[in-house]
């Protein structure tokens, strides 16, 4: 696996939604099943939030969307609706990219791994998805 990060670029449908984030080439993304997730087909890897950066004016075509907790923060573009990214519960430090969302050409390797929405402490406890949003010395 490559530890080296690079910069990945991407964004919503309709591109008025923009942004980078900072990570390796080879990155474990995960299928969540809750049900937003779920109704979305969501696939999406965690990076520490210093490692993201929305650009330009993106933000202004930015709503978010909140449920249960409110912990998470489900970004999507006013205009596609599509989720490019969010902030999510089980890393509220973190930013998820989704996976589909990524530019093509920078991701070489993405293993893929389950994590268990509908059962959210017991799979937040079990998979280490926790540690996705800390900064790897």
């Amino acid at each position: 696996m490559d530890s080296e990060t690079m910069v990945h670029c991407g964004g919503c449908h309709c591109k008025n939604v923009r942004w980078k984030v900072y990570a390796t080439s080879s990155v474990v993304a995960w299928e969540c099943n809750c049900s937003d997730c779920y109704m979305r087909a969501n696939v999406n890897f965690v990076v520490p939030a210093e490692h993201f950066e929305l650009l330009e004016d993106s933000r202004k075509f930015l709503t978010i969307y909140t449920f249960g907790t409110h912990t998470a923060k489900h970004t999507f573009c006013k205009v596609c609706g599509i989720t490019s990214f969010f902030y999510p519960r089980s890393n509220p430090d973190g930013v998820a990219i989704t996976l589909r969302c990524v530019d093509p050409g920078t991701l070489t390797h993405v293993e893929i791994k389950k994590f268990d929405g509908r059962n959210w402490e017991s799979s937040y406890n079990g998979t280490g998805i926790s540690s996705c949003s800390k900064v790897q010395s």
